[in-house]
């Protein structure tokens, strides 16, 4: 099952929707308002909610005036505002690689040799970031090195607190695709000082969706093909087979802190990013940058002056 956040143009209204056959129907308005109209308070009622937006989906033919076409909604990302990001980073080798080249004074102050995987490492992001598919970002006024990278967003559909690996999944609401894009300039003076904040945290920096593919859609999860173009020439290309750790070691990992559901846990991103090119070119007003994760679909980002 496909769901996703919308906000209908004819009257504003904001809603949740399972899509089906292309259309979008509000299953708050379907359900005479028993299901809620925003994705974590849907995520909280848990697996009843869960339930009855499969039977409504399933009834869609009888339920017309609830059914959007495309055109008729603004598509927002699936939990517009997460509670918290957790960014893991450096989850693929080469990756990680293909950045201790990175010619910035900063970014090689760093003793990369000590780098090591112990366990999932990473950052919090500002929830105020995130911003659906087919968004318009600015490059912020401070930067000029915007890059891309297309990564895994795990959706928290329970709350979790140290749960094993082996029960990590059952807390899982769902996948989605996430573009971490990146001040590199900001991210390497950040990084010298043993931080990360405004690089990754910008206004724009954390497009998000087109939806939250629920898991039994999703299926074998460890195994996603994953491209990313730009303009469209293929730059990332990759699988979550690739990942140092899996969506269950970092849903386990990461809720050694309690996860609550509408939570986002980023997969970190395989290597083709723009500062591990010889003479990097970073992005632009007018680039279009298409992320493809087999099974959940096409997340694109505009870049706007």
């Amino acid at each position: 099952m496909k769901l996703a956040s919308i906000r209908i143009k004819s009257n504003g209204k904001q809603t949740i929707a399972v899509v089906v056959d292309g259309t979008y129907l509000d299953l708050n308005k379907a359900s005479n308002g028993a299901l809620p109209d925003s994705m974590i308070a849907f995520l909280e009622q848990g697996s009843t909610a869960m339930s009855a937006a499969r039977s409504i989906a399933n009834e869609s033919g009888s339920l017309q005036s609830a059914v959007y076409d495309a055109s008729d909604i603004e598509l927002l990302a699936p939990v517009p505002k997460p509670g918290k990001i957790m960014h893991t980073s450096c989850n693929f080798s080469d990756h990680l690689s293909e950045l201790t080249t990175w010619d910035e004074p900063e970014w090689q102050s760093h003793n990369w040799g000590d780098f090591h995987f112990e366990h999932p490492t990473g950052f919090l992001e500002a929830p105020s970031s995130v911003v659906p598919s087919n968004a318009k970002v600015k490059i912020p006024h401070f930067s000029k090195q915007l890059d891309y990278e297309i990564e895994v967003g795990i959706l928290i559909g329970k709350e979790a607190f140290r749960v094993k690996k082996e029960e990590a999944l059952d807390y899982v609401a769902g996948l989605t695709i996430f573009n971490d894009l990146s001040a590199r300039d900001i991210q390497a003076r950040e990084h010298s000082n043993k931080v990360i904040l405004l690089g990754k945290s910008f206004d724009g920096s954390c497009p998000l969706g087109p939806h939250l593919v629920t898991m039994d859609e999703v299926g074998e999860c460890d195994d996603l093909k994953m491209v990313l173009t730009l303009n469209g020439e293929q730059r990332q290309s990759s699988s979550t087979a690739n990942m140092v750790y899996k969506v269950a070691d970092l849903v386990a990992w990461w809720s050694n802190t309690t996860l609550q559901p509408g939570d986002l846990i980023t997969t970190g991103s395989p290597p083709g990013v723009i500062a591990g090119m010889k003479n990097p070119v970073y992005l632009k007003p007018g680039d279009r940058i298409d992320c493809n994760i087999e099974r959940l679909g096409t997340l694109t980002t505009f870049i706007d002056g």
